[in-house]
């Protein structure tokens, strides 16, 4: 974590941080989609994550 960075202390916020990077990067043309290994090191566990576009229902966020 760098200096500017807060700390994520709630699912929410886990899911708001999430959601930012996603779309900063959908915004800069990186396709997003597929699985993502997050390899930490010892001291911290290691995830898998998958990024699957949902259709819309039409419903405002």
């Amino acid at each position: 974590m760098t200096s500017e960075e807060t700390p994520i202390t709630s699912k929410m916020e886990l899911r708001e941080e999430l959601k930012a990077l996603l779309r900063r990067a959908y915004e800069n043309e990186v396709d997003v989609e597929g699985g993502f290994a997050c390899r930490n090191g010892a001291e911290h566990p290691d995830w898998d994550v998958v990024v699957t576009e949902v259709k819309k229902n039409g419903h405002p966020e």
